[in-house]
């Protein structure tokens, strides 16, 4: 049977005997052909078992049929653990439920695709937590990560997976459900006397842990023990301190299986061992180093201390960071230019306590001169570089070029007592290769994440590949480290273990295989029988990267292509509205990976570099992954690696547009400035008509707007007409500087009463207020993909404000998704000999409130023009655009300065609204789905006296058309704080 007639054979006995999704479309494919890893290979189908018993049913048919099952959580895995050419089971849809938790005896029983993040979430009221802290533990499943040994930055404290797994329930080759948990002597024998499966894998480990050869062996070939990251092979050595093998431990099976990678079996439940929640008190030293040797040399000293962290970044990390808008304002604490900085976290029970402790720390630091500067951090703080740490390994992706830091040797650990040496032995191998290795690390706990910088389209840089994994190997086995902390073996390191622990070992690790999966369906290739790690590599060797013209320029990042390549996979997307932040809303949404930044950065990269079409971008698939991306730009900024999709977006659809004929529905919403502006002069019988029930729905059901939305009214009056009136009455009397006002589409004739608000707040500030004859944002234009229009539009403002717009003379505008056109997408859409008339312009754009807050910071006594608001509370919704391309915006800061009142930030990402989006009618209720993430909980928990504030207009329909109440822009409450309010 063929790989198409076993595929259709299988997918079709699958669809008749599980509950959950199997999907076999080419898109879906190609969506999990990668993880975030180096490799790509097309797996056969993709199923979403939805219990137990689809998983069992899965396992049976793939043994029928002869097919591996990959099983695959976030997908974050670096090694290619979750590539594979059988079936891929993703658990992260449905098998995502906390079962049962006991507070008493403190565990937590749940399935495998509970979010390590989720679980802490709900565990918190109950003061508890489960400790292993991945960098990606926002995405991280309990599943993947007992599937690799996760650990993380806290290890030192909490160890590993390993440590806190206390069952596991398992589907086996023979497709029954299995149990492994702690037992005694007497019931290991009893289990060895059975007669069936069960049995046959407690006699097996029997055989092999109390023969004198395989004991020397361990004892001669395996890691140190005081190496506790290790993941290498089978963790057999963990099972020799049990009672059946001389011990005085339980027996538990758990103990192996935990890092085994998915290729013994498949699991299906997991029970947890809880920790009480941390001390409350903590402090962090960020100590900086002019070099990475002396970092690691003084890890030894700093352990002395008893930290419960000690972890490292180093200069090529920290310049990555710079770039990266959502990490600029966590690297507050740095100082000057380190080579490496040392993160060293105390906990405890009282401030005094972790005081105490840091300044033991530098005290001793200081008197042997090591490090120079010693950052000591508190609180929120914090938490600020943490994240700055945990984007380490995405930012990297930002390097431009096809050059990028290769997960290869990235993953090692010796003992701290050895990691000076290592290192030192390790940057001379690197250089013979001609390599400076970016060097990221839990460097207390003696591992550390290495990457040499390749480009793998290139052969010899291929051939580097594999040279550098095998004498970085041997360096590992004279240190007698292991190959693997954390990150598993997968493909990249599979191959090695044979070099590190020898073919005896190698043989050892075969006949647990063979009895646990005698069929070979369980993840192969990996850990034992490896396939190549220089084989089905994500990107072509010798094959050079296609050029696409298109109208957005992508030049920064080297073209389109170059762009969506900066996606390395590592599921940033993928975390979950109780993680914050805004992206991926629509995956928050729907929890369905097809709905990610990084499907659609996969799909893009896959049928673009693969279409032999005139127009490469004319794929249905590719209209179909990028439907439900809402161009929130959270991607922009909160994506490590800063993948922009919703400009990749808007040049898809340009693109598309070429070759397919344009929806009406988008005709119509691009022209509604020019509707609206000839709307306005029958405002009265417009907004009868949109209100009205009949001629309402005819409207809706003509244009495919779903008949739950209310349809924005014109305000009856063009705010640039009404200041060209009116701006000689509202002149400031002592003129302190001159602004320039932005009049965008929807401020002009929907919300003409907030731009008349802003307009004379500033005034009454004592700015004067110009409003040159300028065309709309052309926002709408870029979102439906009409860039010819849009950039015509950009060109014509840049040229009219580039003679007006300084640092003494900014453009402000009141609506986000607008203003923002200047300092995002312009400078991509004008002609080169206009970018730095463009960029000029971004650099001196805001909203109101960025240019209020900056205005207080000059201006101390700028509160003395408002009237308390003592009494209030305000509630504040940013706007998507606002929160990933702003550092300002609103803050509780401004509020309290000049209104004396509490400004709280609703922990919302996108209301879901998205400009059009919302409206349309296919996409009404996944609208409210994403609105029902954060926000109308959040809103309908107020009471009336609370004050809604929101700064898009959008938002503010999406509130108003999901519970009634009416959200305020910030402007409208400055103004109306005014003390000397104008009448108008």
């Amino acid at each position: 049977m063929n790989p198409s007639e076993r595929m259709k054979a299988l997918s079709e006995a699958l669809r008749n005997n599980i509950e959950g999704d199997i999907l076999t479309d080419e898109l879906s494919r190609n969506i999990y052909a990668t993880d975030a890893s180096v490799y790509k290979e097309l797996p056969l189908i993709v199923a979403y078992p939805k219990h137990k018993k689809d998983i069992q049913e899965i396992v049976k048919l793939a043994g029928s049929y002869d097919t591996p099952v990959i099983p695959r959580s976030g997908g974050t895995s670096l090694a290619g653990q979750c590539v594979g050419s059988g079936i891929i089971l993703d658990v992260s849809r449905y098998m995502c439920g906390i079962l049962e938790v006991d507070e008493t005896d403190r565990w937590a029983r749940v399935q495998p695709g509970v979010i390590r993040d989720e679980l802490n979430f709900i565990l918190k009221e109950k003061n508890l937590f489960f400790g292993p802290n991945t960098s990606t533990a926002n995405r991280a499943m309990i599943g993947g990560m007992a599937g690799n040994n996760s650990s993380g930055s806290y290890s030192l404290v909490y160890g590993t997976t390993r440590d806190h797994v206390i069952e596991l329930e398992m589907v086996l080759q023979d497709g029954n459900l299995y149990r492994f948990k702690n037992i005694d002597l007497e019931s290991f024998n009893e289990k060895c006397n059975q007669s069936d499966f069960e049995g046959e894998l407690y006699r097996h480990i029997h055989k092999l842990l109390t023969d004198e050869n395989t004991k020397e062996l361990i004892s001669r070939v395996f890691p140190k023990k005081s190496i506790h990251r290790r993941n290498s092979g089978y963790a057999l050595d963990t099972l020799l301190d049990s009672a059946p093998f001389g011990g005085k431990e339980p027996f538990n099976f758990c103990k192996l299986l935990c890092g085994t990678e998915g290729t013994l079996g498949i699991i299906t439940e997991i029970k947890v061992n809880l920790s009480p929640l941390p001390p409350p008190c903590s402090v962090l030293i960020g100590v900086h180093f002019e070099s990475i040797q002396s970092a690691l040399d003084s890890v030894i000293m700093i352990l002395g201390h008893k930290p419960r962290a000690v972890e490292l970044m180093d200069k090529i990390i920290l310049d990555c960071t710079k770039e990266n808008i959502a990490q600029q304002s966590n690297r507050f604490f740095i100082k000057g230019d380190p080579e490496a900085i040392l993160l060293i976290e105390f906990a405890d029970e009282t401030d005094n306590l972790v005081d105490e402790a840091g300044r033991a720390l530098i005290t001793e630091l200081t008197e042997n001169e090591i490090g120079y500067h010693y950052a000591v951090l508190k609180n929120e703080n914090i938490h600020k570089a943490w994240t700055l740490r945990a984007a380490g390994l995405g930012v990297l992706s930002n390097i431009k070029g096809d050059s990028k830091p290769v997960a290869v040797v990235e993953d090692t650990a010796v003992d701290p007592t050895d990691l000076s040496a290592y290192i030192a032995e390790f940057s001379k191998l690197m250089h013979l290769y001609g390599q400076k290795a970016v060097y990221y690390a839990h460097a207390g706990a003696g591992e550390l994440h290495l990457r040499p910088i390749l480009n793998l389209k290139e052969k010899s840089d291929v051939k580097k590949f594999r040279d550098i994994a095998r004498d970085s190997a041997l360096l590992v086995k004279k240190y007698n480290g292991s190959l693997s902390g954390e990150h598993g073996d997968g493909r990249v390191r599979s191959e090695f273990i044979e070099t590190v622990m020898g073919k005896e070992a190698v043989t050892l690790f075969e006949s647990v295989k063979d009895t646990w999966d005698p069929k070979g369906i369980f993840n192969p290739g990996k850990k034992v029988r490896p396939v190549k790690m220089d084989e089905n590599l994500r990107y072509e060797s010798g094959e050079a990267t296609k050029e696409i013209n298109t109208k957005l320029s992508f030049e920064e990042s080297g073209g389109f292509l170059r762009a969506v390549e900066k996606c390395n996979g590592s599921g940033d997307c993928r975390k979950l509205a109780l993680s914050g932040g805004t992206m991926c809303p629509s995956y928050m949404a729907s929890r369905n990976e097809k709905d990610t930044t990084r499907a659609r950065a996969n799909a893009l990269r896959q049928y673009l570099t693969k279409s032999k079409k005139e127009n490469p971008f004319d794929e249905k698939d590719l209209m179909e992954v990028l439907d439900l991306c809402i161009s929130c730009k959270g991607c922009s900024s909160e994506c490590p690696s800063n993948v922009d999709m919703a400009s990749m977006k808007a040049e898809f659809l340009h693109q598309y547009y070429l070759t397919n004929p344009i929806p009406f529905r988008s005709r119509l919403f691009a022209s509604l400035n020019s509707i609206n502006k000839t709307a306005t002069h029958f405002s009265g019988l417009s907004n009868w008509m949109m209100n009205n029930s009949p001629f309402s729905k005819g409207i809706k059901n003509m244009l495919g707007i779903s008949p739950g939305r209310k349809l924005p009214e014109l305000s009856g009056n063009d705010l640039v007409k009404w200041w060209k009136k009116n701006k000689s009455k509202y002149a400031p009397k002592a003129k302190k500087g001159t602004v320039y006002f932005f009049t965008d589409e929807f401020t002009r004739f929907n919300d003409t009463n907030i731009g008349q608000k802003a307009i004379l707040l500033i005034s009454a500030l004592g700015y004067e207020v110009v409003i040159p004859e300028h065309e709309e944002s052309g926002r709408i234009h870029i979102s439906k993909g009409f860039l010819d229009r849009a950039a015509i539009l950009a060109e014509k403002n840049v040229k009219v404000f580039s003679e007006f717009i300084s640092e003494n003379s900014p453009l402000i505008g009141t609506e986000p998704s607008a203003i923002f056109t200047f300092r995002d997408e312009y400078p991509k859409l004008v002609k080169a000999s206009m970018v730095k008339d463009a960029k000029k312009i971004k650099a001196n754009t805001f909203t109101v409130e960025e240019w209020l807050s900056g205005l207080l910071i000059e201006q101390k006594d700028l509160s003395k023009l408002f009237k308390p608001q003592k009494g209030f509370t305000y509630h504040y919704h940013g706007h998507c655009h606002e929160k990933s391309l702003s550092q300002k915006g609103l803050t509780p800061t401004l509020f309290q300065s000049l209104l004396e009142v509490n400004l709280f930030n609703i922990p919302s990402g996108c209301c879901g609204m998205a400009g059009s989006f919302g409206y349309e009618k296919e996409h009404y209720e996944f609208s409210e789905k994403i609105a029902e993430l954060v926000l109308l909980p959040y809103i309908r928990k107020l009471s009336e006296q609370d004050i809604i504030l929101a700064s898009g207009t959008s938002c503010r329909h999406q509130i108003r058309d999901f519970t009634e109440r009416v959200a305020l822009h910030p402007v409208e409450v400055l103004f109306e704080a005014l003390k000397e309010k104008p009448e108008f």
